[in-house]
């Protein structure tokens, strides 16, 4: 089974505009745990006392999994994370030509002076070590395996590849992934950007090719475009790849909520898995398939993750949809009065640009 390591509270956070308080990272750290994310990382210690103290009290909650901080590949970073007591880690290095000459000058023996030192220090303390290979898949491939096999030899556990500016598409993810899990190195994460709308499918991809883990966010919260989101790879691993994993739909959308409401980032109404009308059926051949199969026309059902589900009555409405909401009422609907109905409906709705609600249709279908 797929891990996934949620980092809301880490790259989430990073997102412009967006700033958690400690109570609404307690909250949100709880609610991820719940809702069935494997792993969390939730913070960069070097920021200071208040980011290093936000992270304790996370700890304190006692979550029955692992805990990672984010750091850059050096000692002051280190030590930052051990103050705090986690026991994981993701160690930070660019492995890009482009960010290796911004932040290395080009100096690749000092980049891999720099992990070895870090890496053995971490190993030493005991932690989990992820070497987090920023900009990977600008990166050549023949570094990237150079880079995995230093970990490797130094103790490294696991090895994230970063689609840092969401350049990846999944057929390329699909790619390069088999090829650096093949090696047999270090399991390998994914942890994948938006910028092309492609985070969830290229975080799935890099699964399907033998990554043992994903790096989300809920709502796909994040720098730029945002990551992959929590709820989208959930819901896929556990539908279209069958993985038995344990979900609360009331738990799903209080974490969504919460997360929406701390970010101030609203949820667009037709957002994958959790927008408020992804299970409004207006079309009147799909109303009509819906009427006879829960399956017609979904997925999976709207009480997986707390929704529900809905019949607007608008322009493309055909009789079906009309007859249900008139049963619903109580009113037995003749098909010669529902037909006569229906242009009437479709004109008001075109020129008032709102459906209408079953009462309307309810004094429509008694006046006409």
């Amino acid at each position: 089974m797929a891990l996934i390591n949620d980092t809301t509270l880490r790259d989430g956070e990073q997102a412009p505009y967006v700033a958690f308080n400690t109570k609404e990272k307690l909250l949100i750290a709880k609610l991820l745990y719940e809702c069935g994310a494997d792993e969390l990382e939730v913070g960069i210690p070097i920021m200071g006392e208040k980011e290093q103290e936000d992270l304790k009290e996370i700890l304190a909650l006692g979550l029955p999994i692992p805990i990672m901080s984010w750091n850059r590949a050096t000692l002051v970073d280190l030590e930052a994370s051990l103050k705090c007591g986690v026991r994981a880690v993701d160690l930070s290095i660019p492995v890009s030509d482009i960010l290796i000459d911004v932040k290395f000058r080009g100096d690749k023996e000092r980049l891999f002076r720099n992990l070895q030192e870090v890496v053995t220090v971490a190993k030493k303390e005991g932690l989990f070590v992820c070497i987090g290979g920023e900009d990977a898949s600008r990166a050549e491939l023949p570094l990237l395996k150079e880079i995995m096999e230093f970990g490797r030899s130094l103790g490294a556990d696991r090895f994230r590849y970063c689609d840092t500016v969401g350049v990846l598409s999944p057929h390329k993810t699909y790619e390069n992934i088999s090829y650096l899990s093949s090696l047999e190195l270090l399991d390998i994460e994914m942890h994948t950007h938006n910028d092309f709308g492609m985070a969830t499918a290229n975080a799935i991809a890099g699964i399907e090719a033998g990554a043992k883990s994903a790096n989300t966010t809920v709502i796909g919260l994040g720098e730029r475009a945002g990551n992959a989101s929590f709820e989208q790879v959930l819901m896929s691993l556990t539908h279209q790849f069958g993985e038995a994993r344990q979900m609360d739909s009331k738990k799903l959308r209080e974490l969504v909520s919460t997360v929406s409401l701390a970010a101030n980032k609203p949820i667009n109404t037709n957002q994958p898995i959790v927008g408020e009308h992804i299970f409004s059926h207006e079309s009147g051949i799909h109303v009509n398939g819906m009427m006879k199969s829960r399956s017609a026309y979904e997925a999976f059902g709207a009480e997986l993750v707390g929704l529900d589900r809905n019949f607007p009555i608008g322009k493309h409405s055909g009789s079906s949809t009309l007859f249900f909401h008139l049963q619903q009422i109580g009113i037995t609907p003749t098909k010669e009065k529902i037909e006569k109905l229906l242009p009437l409906v479709r004109e008001i709705v075109t020129c008032r640009k709102q459906v209408l609600s079953a009462n309307e249709l309810k004094e429509l279908y008694l006046c006409s």
